[in-house]
């Protein structure tokens, strides 16, 4: 079966005044399958954010491609959901309004947009806040109800760069658990990047470890935990020995080959 998604030797190259000012991503080749959950881990400036941006279609590779079921991606496509850190909702619309925003540009007749919101609304928990505004919520729930905007239209792929970087440990841990109880559900393809090697473990089917400058792929670690996941599993011998891995191979490169 072909990957869901497939980096071939991407390299990508910035410019400053006409000159190679430093290369942030050099000659990545890394295949996700279909339904698979990858986190993408390493040291600032490894590229990671970089290939992101590639694959969700907002930066063209300077050489190498990606392909999404076997077709180049040149631009962003309803194919695939972003979702940044920044929660990046429209502060002048309810929840509900935001999570069918997506809908009504793909021109879904009214009564389907709200069955369709309504359903990801409470896939996220945030039912009772349908009729909300964003200046009203938590930032963890601004950002369920980013997740639930993408889910809304469909997107076969999920692209999420650090989506609960700026949040409470309480809340992130909530919100890991909610993202992997909607996956087990829906079971689409995510490409998650994260500083956090506890939160790259806890979720991923691999964690993929990234080389600095440039960046580059130094390793992929499979985990080989049972799901659902849960504080049983967080708290286990083996959570703790991978997250010990990846947190050497990210920390302590040298040392860990």
């Amino acid at each position: 079966m072909s990957p869901k998604i497939s980096f071939q030797d991407v390299s990508r190259q910035f410019t400053v005044g006409g000159r190679t000012a430093f290369t942030a991503l050099d000659r990545l080749s890394l295949d996700i399958a279909d339904g698979e959950f990858v986190t993408v881990v390493g040291p600032s400036g490894c590229g990671k954010s970089t290939a992101m941006s590639i694959a969700a279609g907002l930066l063209a590779p300077s050489s190498g491609r990606v392909l999404v079921d076997g077709a180049p991606v040149e631009g962003p496509g309803p194919e695939r959901g972003v979702i940044f850190q920044q929660y990046a909702l429209f502060p002048w619309l309810t929840v509900r309004e935001n999570v069918e925003f997506g809908l009504q540009i793909a021109k879904v007749d009214r009564a389907e947009r709200r069955r369709i919101a309504d359903r990801f609304i409470a896939l996220v928990g945030l039912s009772d806040f349908a009729d909300a505004l964003p200046k009203t919520l938590s930032g963890g729930m601004k950002q369920r109800c980013a997740i639930a905007r993408a889910y809304a239209v469909n997107p076969k792929i999920l692209l999420m760069d650090e989506p609960f970087g700026a949040l409470d440990a309480l809340t992130r841990v909530q919100l890991q658990d909610q993202l992997l109880s909607t996956w087990s559900q829906e079971r689409r393809t995510v490409l998650f990047i994260t500083h956090d090697v506890d939160e790259a473990v806890y979720l991923a089917n691999r964690v993929v470890v990234m080389a600095a400058r440039p960046g580059r792929l130094d390793r992929i670690v499979p985990v080989d935990l049972p799901y659902p996941r849960n504080e049983e599993v967080r708290l286990s011998p083996a959570f703790s020995a991978l997250r010990n891995e990846v947190w050497r191979a990210v920390y302590h490169p040298a040392a860990a080959h």
